[in-house]
């Protein structure tokens, strides 16, 4: 490994690391960077294996030797917990940090090709609800992910700890603005299922028991929900039936709901 010890949070070397918590700046800075942010030797794993190149990595050297295997040629600057989270502005506590190359988005026609079931966010602002989506498609064998152009950013920090990884393994790639989302979708032989409240919504079990080949269900932002657009443009309205006066769910529980009832329709053995 090309150990570097830095004893100075001012260091030019660390750039890539400062401020993480700034979530305006970091979400002009990383994409411009071409770059993005994974914590956790576990988390640097999944990236390493999924093809991503590690362009640098910042240690604190009790988790030197956990990061070893995946440092390659890049080089490992070696900090103290003090330092890290100077530099940071939080507590490092899994103590390992790796700055890598952003990869290139596929086509979304690419990633739809061989999809059968696919989660499309539309605008979502929460990083650790985009997180907690890919895990639940990745849990719940959803074939891809695609975002709204205004959704968070999947490879965000926050996003890829809360999906423990798994945004590296479900295929996605950002969608256009939602008038020309339309086309991709249907030309690809897509169903669009918009989960949301309407008067002639459908039944999610009614949805699943006969539902079409191919299935793209579309989440909204939280709180406002899907926009008018996307409702309109919906081929069914699809709602989870709720009780104790709740009217729905967080959309990360959504979206895992529909996915457990896509795999599992009514009437299909298990």
């Amino acid at each position: 490994m090309r150990i570097e010890r830095v004893e100075d949070a001012s260091d030019a070397r660390l750039t890539d690391y400062r401020d993480l918590t700034d979530i305006a700046l970091r979400r002009l800075l990383e994409p411009a960077g071409g770059l993005y942010i994974a914590e956790s030797a576990k988390v640097i794993a999944r990236a390493v294996a999924a093809g991503h190149r590690i362009r640098s990595l910042l240690v604190q050297e009790k988790w030197l030797e956990q990061v070893e295997p995946y440092a390659g040629d890049a080089p490992v600057y070696l900090v103290s917990a003090e330092l890290a989270e100077t530099l940071t502005g939080y507590a490092v506590h899994r103590g390992a940090l790796a700055a890598l190359h952003r990869p290139v988005l596929a086509d979304p026609a690419e990633v739809l090709f061989h999809a059968r079931t696919v989660v499309v966010l539309e605008d979502l602002v929460d990083h650790t609800n985009v997180g907690a989506v890919f895990r639940a498609a990745a849990g719940l064998s959803a074939d891809a992910v695609l975002v709204g152009a205004r959704c968070a950013d999947p490879l965000y920090r926050r996003s890829v700890r809360v999906s423990m990884g798994t945004v590296f393994q479900v295929p996605w790639t950002r969608l256009p603005e939602w008038p020309q989302a339309i086309p991709l979708l249907h030309s690809a032989g897509f169903h669009i299922a918009a989960l949301a409240l309407s008067e002639n919504a459908v039944a999610l079990d009614a949805f699943v028991s006969d539902a079409p080949e191919r299935v793209a269900f579309v989440l909204g932002a939280e709180g406002d929900g899907l926009s008018r657009a996307a409702m309109a443009s919906a081929d069914s309205v699809v709602t989870i039936p709720m009780g104790g006066g709740v009217d729905s769910l967080n959309v990360a529980a959504a979206a895992s709901v529909a996915l457990w009832a896509r795999a599992h329709p009514p009437g299909r053995q298990s």
